[in-house]
């Protein structure tokens, strides 16, 4: 892994970044409904999604896609209105368990400070036990876990809200 480049995603890295997803996200855990997961990472290419890619030579070995919201204002304090939200974080599977997708945050993170974004929303399954443990090594702390029977049809059936303040790096 630590031969992996990571980079901005370019528009052309789009139908990479839409095999790894759908070869190496779909789990138990992962909501991915086609269309609106194709409509997020085209956005790429019009600047309003960012996304950070993790290269081998010329192979897509993982990515993070992230963007402004405003979904998470409930959380946040009055003067602080503007954050981010990390939307997608997928590795390979061969990646799985190396450290790559909290790399993958760590330099989304950072990013999104750089850009004046430093309170940052992510959401999982409530049971996915590898988004769990990335976001947590990333500084991620859970904030809320709702029923969401709709995008979580498995297990608990629950989603979990995660925040970090890259300011401090704490939640």
């Amino acid at each position: 892994m630590a031969d992996l480049l990571l980079r901005p995603a370019r528009a052309d890295d789009v139908p990479a970044m839409l095999e790894l997803i759908f070869v190496h996200g779909p789990n138990d855990w992962n909501f991915l409904p086609e269309g609106p997961v194709r409509e997020h990472f085209q956005a790429i290419a019009d600047g309003s999604v960012w996304a950070l890619v993790a290269v081998d030579e010329d192979e897509l070995r993982g990515l993070v896609t992230y963007h402004e919201s405003d979904a998470f204002g409930r959380f946040q304090r009055d003067d602080q209105q503007r954050h981010a939200y990390i939307a997608e974080a997928t590795v390979h599977r061969g990646e799985a368990g190396r450290g790559l997708g909290t790399r993958l945050l760590r330099a989304a993170i950072a990013d999104l400070a750089a850009r004046g974004l430093p309170d940052i929303y992510i959401e999982r399954h409530e049971e996915n036990p590898g988004s769990a443990g990335m976001m947590r090594k990333a500084g991620f702390r859970e904030l809320e876990t709702f029923a969401d029977p709709q995008r979580r049809p498995n297990g608990s059936r629950r989603t979990t809200i995660c925040y970090l303040d890259a300011r401090t790096g704490a939640a």
